[in-house]
């Protein structure tokens, strides 16, 4: 492939949709946790953060922290492995940056109620 002058710039705003969308798409994650701190810290640094999600970049290296709530009977340590997984494919797919991690904080279990 030749090589053509000039760059090419990505957002971090795209990382943070990219990780959100993929991880909402897992079987057995019922939504991504909001946290206000978290979104009270929304542009510190190098850190972008969308609901259930904060992202640092350093050069072209990524590292993601994603706040889960599961739904009820799922086994939490397998869900947490493809979530990390997952994120990490499409990240290095879409992106072709480095994940230095995935870390996956599971907050909450949905019980659902009768009707819901």
């Amino acid at each position: 492939m030749k090589s053509i002058p000039g760059t090419v710039t990505i957002a971090p705003e795209v990382l943070v949709t990219i990780a959100q969308l993929t991880t909402q798409d897992i079987s057995g994650v019922h939504h991504m946790s909001e946290d206000w701190t978290r979104k009270a810290n929304r542009f510190l640094g190098n850190e972008r953060v969308g609901d259930g999600i904060q992202i640092q970049v350093e050069g072209n290296q990524v590292t993601i922290d994603l706040y889960v709530v599961v739904d009820q009977d799922v086994n939490m340590l397998e869900l947490g492995r493809k979530i990390q997984s997952e994120v990490t494919r499409a990240v290095v797919e879409m992106v072709g940056m480095e994940v230095r991690a995935v870390n996956v904080h599971i907050e909450d279990v949905f019980y659902a109620i009768d009707g819901e």
